[in-house]
């Protein structure tokens, strides 16, 4: 007897496909169309070719931009991983106290991103905000509008302070699945405290680990809102990163066909470096399987 298939579950997947495609691929090929061509007003197009994805390879301010984007990127990485590892094993893992602690974490990542950049922008100033009024008090001279240094460090530690939760309750998840069998095995074997985390909790935690870092790139390598609302790139262009260097060129100079071709690239490039990070730490799963 020959087995008939039923196909009429497409057309409960059909609004979906209709409204990514309004959503996502209708507006990637918008951008195609305008990376190889130029226009000088009243909808009239030119035709361009690779000139603007040669432009902007060669571009002394994509590599620029690209530089604080990957040093921003490894930093937050190198940060907020062991950071958010690090509270997840100090936090309360049953009662009361517990759930306390989750909501506590899951606060910082509700604040709209827009907010999170106020929030820092007042908080750092030297004459309404705490943290600058603070420091200037102790001697210590900060002001995150005139110094480079100084608006480094406050974008870094508010990113930190924003999605570190991201992290700490990703990976507590991790630790909650660990059944607790094995924290008796580790014990009756008088296993260190290094040793239970270095083979029980951390194979574990790889999986969430890898999840935590994939967004955690994807977002800090996106990152626009924050810092733009604080420093808005600058001072100079000490914190202007590829999200905000591209803004600039799209809306405040209009040049619509280089930043097509700059967005085009920086997809690609974020792609790209996704795909590195999972196929790598998909394999170092795969050998701490075996």
């Amino acid at each position: 007897m020959e087995k008939t298939t039923n196909q009429k579950a497409w057309f409960l997947v059909l609004p979906v496909l209709v409204l990514v495609a309004f959503s996502a691929v209708i507006p990637l090929m918008t951008v195609v169309n305008y990376s190889v061509q130029d226009t000088f007003g009243n909808n009239v197009f030119f035709w361009a070719g690779l000139e603007w994805f040669s432009d902007t390879l060669a571009s002394e301010r994509m590599h620029s931009a690209l530089w604080r984007q990957a040093v921003f990127s490894c930093i937050i990485l190198a940060i907020e991983v062991p950071l958010g590892i690090f509270v997840a094993l100090n936090m309360p893992k049953r009662g009361f106290w517990a759930s306390f602690c989750l909501v506590v974490m899951a606060l910082p990542l509700l604040i709209p991103f827009n907010v999170v950049g106020t929030i820092w922008q007042i908080f750092g100033r030297v004459d309404i905000g705490l943290l600058g009024h603070t420091l200037e008090a102790m001697g210590i001279d900060y002001n995150y509008t005139s110094d480079s240094t100084d608006a480094w460090i406050t974008v870094i530690v508010m990113d930190v302070w924003h999605w570190t939760s991201l992290v700490a309750l990703l990976a507590y998840a991790g630790l909650q699945s660990i059944p607790e069998a094995y924290y008796q095995a580790a014990k009756i074997d008088q296993a260190s405290r290094w040793s239970v985390f270095r083979y029980i909790e951390l194979p574990k935690m790889q999986g969430v680990l890898l999840i935590a870092i994939l967004l955690r790139f994807m977002d800090s390598f996106m990152i626009y809102t924050e810092p733009f609302v604080v420093t808005g790139g600058g001072p100079g262009n000490a914190t202007t990163f590829l999200s905000i260097d591209l803004v600039k060129m799209a809306i405040g100079q209009f040049d619509l066909g280089p930043a097509a071709a700059f967005s085009l690239m920086y997809f690609l490039v974020i792609l790209l470096i996704s795909w590195v990070f999972y196929t790598v730490m998909t394999s170092l799963d795969k050998r701490e399987v075996v």
